[in-house]
């Protein structure tokens, strides 16, 4: 393909997925260091693109049609001559066909008719790939090379470290004490372990002093931590609600682990290195699981599994 000089990524969620598509921008910026490259994101996860390096900048999108319009006109203005549809629905075909650009790509296999508004079509030969390695496929598309390890590229900012250190202290863990984190929620029901696993679990890492534990979330995971702590013996920290997004990245940099169901947190945890014990239920972790070495994946199937039964 030709030398791009704007090119458009379009990925709007979710926080796993966004993670995922990280490698693919790493590959794309080193294969075109000189391009202006732009991401498309709903903007509950903008802040955590904010600490990507290489990302030239952000264009957050409301939910809703009135968000997706104004949307276009935006990219229109722009000039983007790349579309990068990683997304591939029809809504974000149709944002990269519909914000003029005049070369678009995402996968032959896209959903809801996406693929027709592609100029570029890229064939997956197998499902039991790793989304991060399916969405590689599309950057070598593009003349990016993706030889060596996939580079996720998050950069927790010093304020966002030093926001962390002092949440932490607040709530009674002194400097450089190991903690554990844990993410109990997940948003379909078939990929949440029982919150008395969960609770039993807490409780034995507490009591046999291997690290303080520590519950991470968002604000809709809320109940899910409440259900977990109220079967609990001991006492864990509770930070459910308290950390936005983009503060995700230096937040588990500092854990010494991440116990998680499917979720978020799990992505962002793998890309920064720390280790994860995954919790699997109906989905596949060759495609979705932690990515890299170092993290150990607990499955429990479903009689379908691999699916996606909610």
């Amino acid at each position: 393909m030709t030398n791009f000089r704007r090119i458009l990524i379009i990925k709007p969620s979710s926080l796993g997925d966004v993670v995922h598509a990280l490698p693919t921008l790493a590959a794309l910026r080193q294969t075109f260091p000189h391009a202006h490259i732009a991401w498309l994101v709903k903007r509950q996860w903008a802040g955590l693109l904010e600490r990507v390096e290489g990302l030239d900048a952000v264009w957050p999108v409301e939910s809703g049609v009135t968000g997706w319009l104004s949307a276009i006109r935006r990219l229109r203005a722009a000039g983007f001559d790349l579309a990068v549809d990683l997304q591939g629905l029809l809504r974000s075909g149709a944002m990269a066909r519909l914000a003029g650009c005049p070369t678009r790509i995402g996968f032959a296999n896209a959903r809801e008719g996406s693929p027709f508004c592609y100029t570029h079509r890229v064939s997956v030969a197998t499902t039991e790939m790793h989304a991060v390695d399916r969405y590689l496929l599309v950057a070598a598309a593009c003349g990016a090379s993706v030889r060596g390890a996939p580079e996720f590229r998050l950069r927790p900012l010093p304020a966002d470290r030093q926001e962390v250190a002092v949440l932490l202290g607040r709530h009674g863990l002194p400097a450089r004490e190991p903690w554990i984190g844990v993410s109990v929620a997940a948003r379909w029901p078939t990929k949440r372990w029982p919150p008395e696993f969960f609770a039993t679990t807490m409780d034995h890492l507490q009591e046999k002093g291997l690290g303080r534990v520590v519950l991470i979330g968002g604000p809709d995971d809320r109940a899910a931590a409440q259900a977990v702590k109220g079967l609990m013996r001991t006492v864990p920290m509770d930070l459910t609600g308290a950390t936005a997004p983009g503060l995700l990245p230096a937040l588990l940099e500092s854990a010494a682990l991440l116990l998680t169901n499917d979720s978020g947190p799990m992505h962002v945890a793998a890309a920064m290195g720390t280790p994860v014990v995954a919790l699997f239920g109906p989905t596949s972790p060759t495609r979705t699981g932690p990515y890299g070495n170092g993290h150990r994946v607990l499955r429990s199937g479903v009689p379908c599994s691999p699916c996606f039964s909610r």
